[in-house]
């Protein structure tokens, strides 16, 4: 990787690592938020998904707005959007009322806004900052490490902030995110590709068409990716869901519960480094390594939902072998599908990838909370299933010599 680059790619990885905090850290705090709103845990579940589910709706127009002026001007409003919001969500629930519930999820709704213009705008301007696609991979496999390690730390901090009360992760996040902010605005250079004279000017009709010409040529891939990328975040954000309702139900203390959850996650951070190390600018490496990451989560799964769950090492183990086996796939799902498309609708398309992997965000603790109503067989099998289908999809569908 380029020296004189590295300071920007640290700057830009800390976009991901501090959205990432903003949803992750709430988790292990969810039951706490139950008993002090008086609410259900699939009412506490919809404070995860409000955040994923507006930046669903969102992200298409920050790629677009990204690819037609410029990534930062897209990033640095949006983390200040994002500050804000979780400063408004704490003062709400220190001001208590009977309507706190209500006006903490409309905060989370904004929030989700300022997400929509940062992580997803974050993969296309690493694949602007470098020329070799190994630098490009490296550089992506950095960006999926900081997120990853987010959701490591996140449980922890999450559950750390917790013992002096339940709402102070609200106000951890706009230090986050600030922190962040002022990282972007002095260390990361725009390539010159960004700069205001060379931004792609074309219309929003005409962009359209050329997004539905590439959809027409390279459309069975990218679908493919896609896919793959929102079953991934509904396994994860859905197990860890699970994990965080069970330990409470065990009575584990805060700070032990806030580890225990990190263990998985930890398994799915140092993987997903490596696996950006490995893959290099192989694109048949990427395929199979996603593939066999795939496979291997799949068959954790499926063992949690076969054998007795009676022991809180061996769900926790279980859990970290499929975590880590979905941070083989990410970074080569990142590469590919940053290196298979021209820098002007690289914005888009990746956000429309981000947009998938929200989905699986949003959908993941309430069909959890769902599940786990009837059976946790239930939960496990169907995770499994969604897997099952990831394993197809990348089977068939991503053709290593097609990705160009």
């Amino acid at each position: 990787m380029e020296a004189r680059k590295k300071w920007d790619i640290l700057s830009i990885s800390s976009i991901p690592l501090s959205m990432t905090l903003a949803n992750s850290m709430l988790i292990p705090v969810l039951p706490a938020m139950q008993k002090a709103l008086r609410i259900t845990p699939l009412q506490a579940s919809l404070i995860i998904t409000a955040y994923a589910a507006v930046a669903i709706l969102f992200i298409p127009i920050a790629g677009y707005l990204s690819d037609r002026f410029s990534r930062k001007a897209v990033i640095l409003p949006s983390l200040l959007i994002v500050s804000a919001a979780g400063a408004g969500a704490g003062i709400v629930a220190t001001i208590g009322s009977e309507h706190a519930y209500g006006y903490i999820m409309a905060a989370r709704l904004v929030q989700g806004l300022g997400s929509a213009g940062c992580f997803p705008v974050v993969l296309p301007l690493v694949g602007d900052l470098f020329k070799k696609e190994e630098d490009v991979s490296a550089g992506l496999g950095l960006v999926e490490t900081a997120n990853t390690f987010g959701k490591v730390v996140s449980p922890i901090l999450g559950a750390a902030f917790a013992i002096w009360t339940w709402y102070a992760p609200f106000y951890a996040i706009p230090v986050f995110s600030l922190i962040s902010f002022l990282l972007v605005l002095f260390f990361v250079k725009s390539p010159s590709s960004q700069n205001e004279e060379d931004a792609d000017k074309t219309g929003l009709g005409e962009f359209i068409k050329s997004i539905g010409t590439i959809f027409r040529a390279k459309g069975k891939w990218l679908s493919g990716i896609f896919a793959i990328g929102g079953i991934s975040m509904f396994v994860v954000f859905g197990s860890l869901f699970f994990l965080s309702e069970s330990l409470e139900t065990r009575g584990v203390k805060p700070l032990i519960k806030g580890l225990v959850l990190a263990i998985p996650l930890a398994g799915l951070c140092l993987v997903s480094f490596l696996s950006g190390k490995w893959i290099g600018r192989n694109k048949r490496t990427m395929k199979w390594t996603s593939l066999v990451g795939l496979g291997l989560a799949f068959a954790a799964l499926l063992l949690l939902a076969i054998v007795r769950r009676d022991q809180t090492w061996w769900v926790v183990l279980m859990l970290a072998v499929g975590s880590s086996g979905i941070g083989a796939a990410l970074p080569s799902l990142d590469a590919l599908i940053t290196e298979g498309i021209d820098k002007k609708q690289r914005g888009t398309v990746t956000s429309l990838y981000s947009s998938m992997r929200f989905i699986g965000v949003a959908a993941g603790p309430p069909v959890s909370a769902l599940l786990m109503k009837g059976s946790m067989s239930a939960l496990f099998y169907v995770s499994a299933g969604s897997l099952v289908v990831a394993v197809l999809i990348n089977t068939f569908a991503i053709r290593p010599g097609q990705v160009s």
